[in-house]
């Protein structure tokens, strides 16, 4: 337990109490339960300010977090709507918002994605805090009935439009229409087939120059490997800003600014480490879009207990961030064509879903 998780168990702590002075019918509970509310709803994003400041991610907190939200905020429209403050259809729509998210979350996870929060996600979050503070002081204030309606209105369009957001961002999840790579056998080595340039990167070039995006990478256990495929197209030098080679510790922290107290607490093989090192060269390196391989190659784990072949694998850009974990089982030179090959099909569905098109 630390200060951040202690912040998420206030907010659990809180429901009850939000409960009780709702309900009630003493002089000011209105107004008390509008105060606890608010104070509740900030600790949302300090908790996860200060663990990402402090290097105190754990997974109790993963946890932890994003039930708290989601229990304060449907408990207290449930409330709501037993006070007759509130009309149960918008507590079911924005619970099976909820639902269909967390559905798709687990679904990601298990293929290997993170899916990070976007921002039409958060602009939802923070409608209907907004709506339920109004609704919460409508009884003692009953000119703001009108502005409580209207609000509620755009918490639950903003609900339903985020939801829709990240079907879309995230179709691949569901329909898994990514191709897999073409590979063929060579002297016990595994080998991208055809082409000397990956398709996926004249992909990237076709997309990144029209649109006038920048790219910049951080690799680890890949060498430089990433930004020698993309810079094997012509024309690369209009998009790709440059590399960062942080294979160790030390430039992982003083070139890309990751915490070394985020390298102590998950290891250099991290999905928070490739989140911190794909936002960092992509700040360092003035660029659009950031990407980040970290992993253990093999043939040894360099004394982890982790296991040889693990690598994560993060995109940051301007609408959010998305990682990937592998656990590849090929020899050093495979898992580091395979983490590139990965890098490139993750970074091309993010622009294909940016750009709207599903080819």
């Amino acid at each position: 337990m630390n200060l951040p998780n202690w912040l998420t168990l206030s907010r659990l702590t809180a429901i009850p109490i939000l409960m009780v002075l709702i309900l009630d019918d003493f002089r000011y509970h209105d107004q008390i339960a509008a105060v606890v509310f608010v104070t509740a709803s900030l600790t949302d994003t300090l908790d996860g300010n200060l663990a990402r400041a402090r290097g105190q991610v754990t997974e109790l907190g993963k946890f932890l977090d994003p039930l708290a939200d989601k229990l304060f905020i449907l408990s207290v429209l449930i409330v709501l709507v037993q006070a007759r403050e509130l009309a149960a259809w918008v507590v079911v729509v924005i619970f099976g918002r909820e639902l269909l998210i967390t559905v798709l979350r687990s679904l990601s996870a298990s293929q290997g994605y993170v899916i990070a929060a976007t921002p039409w996600g958060k602009t939802k979050t923070v409608s209907q805090v907004v709506a339920v503070l109004l609704l919460i002081l409508q009884e003692p204030y009953p000119a703001l009935r009108t502005w409580a309606t209207v609000v509620v209105g755009f918490a639950v369009t903003f609900t339903v439009l985020s939801g829709i957001d990240y079907l879309w961002r995230f179709r691949h999840v569901l329909l898994r229409t990514d191709a897999e790579p073409r590979i063929i056998p060579a002297g016990g080595e595994t080998h991208v087939a055809a082409s000397p340039v990956d398709p996926r990167v004249r992909d990237l070039h076709e997309r990144l120059g029209p649109a006038g995006l920048k790219i910049a990478v951080a690799e680890s256990c890949t060498g430089g490997l990433l930004a020698a495929a993309i810079t094997d197209q012509p024309g690369s030098s209009a998009y790709f800003s440059g590399g960062v080679v942080a294979y160790s510790n030390e430039v992982k922290q003083g070139l890309l600014g990751v915490p070394a107290e985020l390298i102590r607490r998950h290891g250099a093989v991290s999905a928070e480490v490739a989140e911190a090192m794909a936002a960092g060269v992509r700040r360092s390196l003035g660029a659009d879009i950031g990407v980040a391989i970290t992993g253990i190659a093999g043939p040894e784990a360099d004394g982890t207990d982790k296991t040889v072949g693990l690598t994560h694998i993060w995109v940051d850009g301007p609408d959010g961030g998305e990682g990937r974990r592998f656990q590849f089982a090929g020899d050093r030179w495979a898992n580091r064509r395979a983490a590139v090959t990965e890098a490139l099909q993750l970074l091309v569905g993010r622009l294909r879903a940016r750009m709207g098109d599903s080819a």
